[in-house]
């Protein structure tokens, strides 16, 4: 079994925790995992984008071959645009629905969910809204992993929760709880378009 993610965002919105929580999950379960990332714009705002890959088997490559993503999971519904042509045709989109509009010429919300709107398989969020209702507005990012962790397949929400608690441990309990409370809120969220 095998799975090819790409995780793309907008500097600062955490989506390289996301990836740390995922690699941590698959590492504890014994599954092999290779990751490329680019983040050299992120303290800028700019685009930041990991392929993470994770199989049951070996891996040779680090990066995801065009229409070979099985999911893109994304903060920024602009950003997950970028990356469609790395969609298989039965992959899966999980976005937020939250512009951050860090350009002149950002296109109109309804144009990209229009556009976003053509994939089979969709799972659009408000992270943000989910995130402050839970009490952690910088959970975000959890709110979005709780949303994919429902259709991802290889790493179920409870191993998952475990990579959080891995990843988040040294920043004190109330830290894991409150992204454990924004993961499982995405999660219920994601029910909503998926059952």
């Amino acid at each position: 079994m095998k799975k090819d993610i790409i995780l793309s965002g907008v500097g600062g919105q955490g989506i390289l925790s996301i990836a740390t929580v995922i690699g941590s999950a698959a590492l504890e379960q014994g599954l092999h995992l290779k990751q490329a990332e680019v983040h050299g714009m992120s303290q800028r705002g700019g685009d930041v984008q990991s392929n993470l890959r994770l199989s049951t088997g070996t891996i040779f490559s680090d990066l995801i071959p065009m229409g070979g993503c099985d999911m893109i999971v994304s903060l920024e519904p602009m950003e997950a645009l970028r990356y469609l042509p790395w969609l298989s045709k039965d992959g899966w989109v999980v976005t937020g629905t939250t512009p951050l509009v860090n350009i002149p010429d950002y296109p109109p919300m309804e144009k990209i969910m229009e556009a976003l709107g053509r994939v089979p398989n969709l799972v659009t969020v408000d992270c943000e809204a989910i995130a402050r209702q839970t009490g952690s507005p910088r959970s975000a990012n959890m709110v979005l992993l709780g949303a994919c962790a429902g259709v991802m397949g290889i790493l179920g929400p409870e191993k998952l929760r475990d990579g959080i608690r891995n990843v988040f441990a040294r920043k004190g309990e109330a830290v894991v709880e409150a992204n454990i409370a924004a993961f499982d809120a995405g999660l219920e969220e994601s029910k909503k378009t998926t059952e």
